[in-house]
């Protein structure tokens, strides 16, 4: 019984204590609602994979390549492993080192600085294990130190996560931008035409003593302009590609490149699925930077049981054990058994006010923490706010802007009839085309608008880290 107690008393001391203060999540420095947050479907944002968000096959195959070889992500998931492996040193600390080593040692004496005159060759012969300072965990710094290492390393983690959403929000808005820029070419370059085939027509008028130089002019400055918009939406579309293939880490594969060309246009692609906001706290766990902010909260925390604990002495042990002889063929024979056992304590007397210092670096680094994380979530909670509130506005502005575009077409129609009829001059069909080319490029403007706000919705509530939908984990 008597040991039993030993034992347990042994085993208490080795368990030792921790310093590290009771941790409590700080209160949400949000309001519990979101504005404008009714509406959409069951299914959150974090549980909706980015394939069944963003249906497109040709974005798809994008996005698919972007996780597997931008490099910016490549390097958030190497630190996330090399955080891993700072992890697994600093826990292994809590363990004791032990190394075999085995030695020979040959010695020859001359017979001059011999007693007896003659040469002499001595051997010596040992094998053992060594225990290399191992020290006792009592007032908790190891487990600090590793409970530390372990919050960066959950901190890297979700860190990479938040890269990984920002890669696929970004791939898929460039690829809208590719697509509205496109279409905007298409528009400019049939007004090009149309605006050549008037310049002609006026042109022959002039020639023919039916209009003015000044109508010769207008329809000259229209079409110049039109081909200056032609040559502005050919560089933007080259430079989105360029931009794409720059985040796809990787040339684009002709199959996938055919596909993007199959596309028709920005109105054309398949509608995005509207998420629900649901509320503020969700984000604690849907959100990765979030994650990643109580994470150093919590390493932070753990640094302050790690500098209380440096207050109190530390336990070293050094121990070796083996056998030891002057011939290799008795080297386990009875008596050559040879150990070594040395524990050494440390007192910290005078460090000149360095624990102290340390201990109020460590407090204030959490505090410093602390306000990082809240302001994380408030950076948080404006995203989706401003996201929710811009969502029934552009549903709004969109449907005005095409009632625009059908009014303006009416109008660009009639001007025209009205100039063969000759019932009005041809200044009535210029100002009209452009009306009507302002119009439509700018409802390919607002389309785009549109599709990324829905993007950033997704993204603010914690969508696209993974593909395919399911639960989502918790921090």
């Amino acid at each position: 019984m008597r040991n039993v107690k030993a034992s347990a008393l042994l085993l208490g001391l080795l368990s030792g204590c921790s310093f590290i203060p009771a941790y409590h999540r700080p209160a949400l420095p949000v309001t519990a609602q979101y504005p404008y947050a009714a509406g959409g479907s069951t299914a959150a944002a974090a549980d909706t994979g980015w394939r069944d968000f963003f249906k497109d096959p040709a974005l798809q195959g994008l996005i698919a390549l972007g996780i597997a070889d931008n490099r910016n992500l490549r390097i958030s998931v190497l630190n996330v492993q090399e955080a891993q492996a700072q992890y697994r040193v600093d826990r292994a600390s809590l363990f004791p080192t032990i190394d075999g080593n085995g030695e020979a040692i040959a010695q020859h004496t001359s017979g001059g600085l011999s007693t007896s005159g003659a040469g002499m060759t001595t051997h010596e012969y040992s094998l053992g294990a060594q225990t290399v300072s191992w020290e006792l965990d009592l007032f908790g710094k190891i487990r600090s130190q590793a409970e530390t290492a372990q919050q960066t390393y959950l901190s890297d983690a979700d860190t990479m996560l938040s890269a990984r959403i920002s890669l696929v929000a970004q791939i898929a808005a460039e690829y809208y931008t590719w697509l509205a820029d496109r279409e905007s070419l298409k528009i400019a370059q049939d007004t090009a035409v149309a605006d050549q085939h008037s310049l002609q027509l006026t042109q022959l008028e002039a020639s023919n003593g039916t209009t003015t130089a000044l109508a010769v002019a207008q329809a000259q400055t229209t079409y110049d302009t039109a081909m200056a918009d032609v040559a502005q939406f050919q560089r933007q579309t080259a430079q989105d590609m360029d931009e794409l293939v720059l985040l796809a880490g990787a040339p684009l594969p002709v199959a996938l490149v055919q596909k993007m060309d199959a596309t028709s246009q920005l109105s054309n692609e398949p509608p995005l699925p509207q998420v629900p906001a649901g509320l503020p706290s969700d984000l604690l766990t849907r959100r990765p930077d979030i994650r990643a902010a109580e994470h150093q909260l919590l390493a932070a925390n753990a640094n302050i049981g790690a500098a209380r604990a440096a207050f109190f002495p530390s336990i070293s042990l050094t121990a070796n054990g083996g056998v030891a002889s002057n011939s290799l063929s008795s080297l386990f024979s009875g008596g050559t058994t040879a150990w070594l056992f040395q524990p050494q304590i440390t007192l910290p007397i005078f460090s000149g006010g360095a624990n102290l210092a340390n201990l109020d670096l460590a407090k204030l680094e959490k505090q410093a923490q602390i306000a990082n994380y809240e302001g994380t979530i408030q950076s948080a909670f404006h995203d989706v706010s401003d996201a929710l509130v811009a969502r029934q506005t552009y549903v709004d502005q969109v449907q005005a802007e095409q009632n625009l575009v059908a009014a303006d077409t009416r109008y660009y129609t009639l001007a025209q009839m009205r100039f063969t009829a000759g019932v009005d001059n041809y200044l009535n069909v210029l100002l009209a085309q452009d009306s009507l080319l302002g119009a439509r490029l700018n409802l390919v403007s607002l389309q785009l608008a549109q599709q990324q706000n829905e993007i950033t919705l997704y993204k603010a509530l914690g969508g696209g880290w993974q593909a395919n939908g399911t639960s989502t984990p918790q921090g």
